[in-house]
């Protein structure tokens, strides 16, 4: 005795025809899946890397904010590519400002020497040393190291006595580090820096950045874009001054 057929099957028996065979599913459409979603997360993060490096372009270049004459003030005194800036009162030696203890083409905080200067990033901050109410000259190529044949520059270095500080280096942050800083520029000029002792001038140290008064780290005092940085030490504190970086600087 026969078994009963199906609907399907009867319906194909009176149109004469045999049941119809069920799809095969392609065995390769999960490896097509898989690679869809690899190439879907690949291209969001070359996104979210493109975005952190935005940003962190972005900051190391941020000028400061509120700008050292944002309120109000003295007009800024417009600073001058080869000129000098205050009285010489910080003893500098015969082959650069560099002392003994400083850089003398060896690596400083991961910070090297090298015969040629970087752009990946090439800001400008400028510092002022008072001692007493004087001001004091920051002397020309700190960072300058009379390394055989044609010496080398650090990252952080300063080409006259301006106070101008450059930062031109190879990358957006130092080794082990958020911020190029203060601290590191003065161990590459081999001089202290603490709240009782500026480059061997010696007092209680009153520190000002863009024209705001500063209690924090000395050391820890970020070299941003058109930073401005005031160091005084002992009394009469005076009011810190602002300037005007040349143009393209």
């Amino acid at each position: 005795m026969s078994q009963p057929t199906s609907r399907s099957q009867r319906r194909q028996q009176q149109r004469g025809g045999s049941p119809a065979a069920p799809q095969k599913r392609d065995p390769m459409m999960s490896v097509y899946i898989a690679l869809a979603v690899v190439v879907v997360l690949i291209v969001a993060g070359l996104g979210i890397m493109r975005w952190q490096q935005n940003n962190a372009i972005n900051a190391a270049y941020a000028t400061p904010s509120p700008q050292p004459s944002a309120s109000g003030g003295p007009t800024p005194i417009p600073l001058e590519d080869g000129t000098a800036i205050g009285k010489a009162m910080i003893a500098v030696p015969k082959m650069g400002a560099d002392t003994k203890a400083g850089g003398q083409g060896q690596p400083v905080d991961g910070i090297t020497c090298a015969g040629q200067e970087y752009v990946t990033l090439h800001v400008h901050s400028h510092l002022s040393i008072f001692d007493r109410g004087t001001q004091v000259q920051v002397p020309r190529l700190i960072g300058g190291a009379p390394v055989p044949p044609q010496g080398c520059l650090y990252w952080l270095h300063t080409h006259d006595q301006t106070g101008i500080i450059h930062v031109e280096a190879p990358q957006l942050a130092p080794p082990g580090g958020s911020d190029y800083n203060l601290g590191i520029l003065f161990d590459i000029w081999g001089q202290p820096l603490t709240r009782d002792n500026v480059a061997g001038l010696k007092g209680p140290v009153t520190a000002f950045v863009n024209g705001q008064k500063y209690d924090g780290d000395l050391r820890l005092i970020p070299l941003k874009s058109h930073q401005q940085i005031t160091l005084e030490v002992g009394t009469p504190v005076v009011t810190p001054p602002t300037y005007s970086f040349p143009p393209n600087e």
